[in-house]
């Protein structure tokens, strides 16, 4: 067992949060990553900041530019990481970002040193599943898990290129867009994860526009995972280095919807 199978409870779905590490400046992260551990998050994802973050929304693309404009670089986010790894040693925490930062010194250099900082799994989300090998295996190798997307848009063909080698849980992307401006049908995301669980017995995390204790709710119905981004963002990006208190009470809206209702499924 690991961090990360162990936060997938069997009677409910796992809330997964997302932040952009340095924003609102590095020395700012750690106390919103306490805050979101304190809210109920059971899984927290730390975003690399990059200059050009294809697949994300104007409130994530601000917190890219806030933090590399306040000097935040690959050496501050590892320190986050060991320090929230001492502060939280149960917690998993993963890093999300884009190929460029995570290889740029060479993919093996990156594993061994997020998994000194005790990191569990790594998002890249311009990495495509045939290009594995350019990181990959390096993760692979020290028991980081390669956490790969899946979109409307992966059909039955590509699916099973999707799924090898991939661990930890796959995170459904529940539109074809980018982050924080839509929410897909709950209609179609119930379609999706019922297809995407019949292919693999790793967890289906859904995300993308997910905004509000009831949109949380109803997506940890059919799916193993809640993945909420964007609108914790935008609570960091209104109050600065004063959003700890504002992000600890609107993850705990949002865990208290997830546990509620996947209890209510097994009532």
């Amino acid at each position: 067992m690991t961090r990360l199978s162990e936060a997938f409870p069997a009677d409910r779905a796992a809330l997964i949060t997302f932040v952009t590490a340095g924003d609102p400046g590095p020395d700012a992260t750690p106390a919103i990553l306490d805050a979101l551990v304190a809210g109920g998050a059971d899984i927290i994802e730390l975003g690399m900041p990059f200059t050009d973050p294809m697949a994300d929304g104007p409130a994530i693309q601000a917190a890219n530019l806030r933090s590399l404009g306040a000097g935040t670089r690959t050496a501050d986010i590892l320190a986050m990481a060991t320090g929230f790894r001492a502060r939280h040693p149960d917690v998993p925490l993963i890093l999300m970002g884009y190929a460029n930062p995570m290889i740029r010194r060479g993919a093996e250099w990156f594993a061994v040193a997020a998994e000194k900082a005790g990191v569990d799994g790594v998002i890249c989300v311009d990495l495509p599943p045939e290009e594995d090998a350019e990181l990959g295996p390096a993760l692979r190798a020290v028991g980081i898990a390669p956490i790969r997307l899946a979109t409307p848009t992966t059909d039955a063909v590509r699916l099973p290129t999707v799924l090898d080698g991939a661990s930890g849980f796959l995170y459904y992307v529940s539109v074809a867009g980018i982050t924080g401006l839509q929410q897909a049908v709950q209609t179609s995301i119930e379609t999706a994860v019922a297809r995407l669980k019949a292919a693999t017995d790793i967890p289906v995390a859904v995300g993308f526009g997910v905004r509000t204790p009831e949109q949380a709710a109803a997506i940890a119905r059919v799916a193993d995972g809640v993945v909420v981004g964007s609108a914790i963002v935008e609570i960091v990006a209104q109050h600065g280095v004063d959003a700890p208190v504002h992000v600890q009470a609107y993850v705990r809206t949002l865990a208290n919807a997830v546990q509620s209702a996947r209890m209510k499924v097994s009532e």
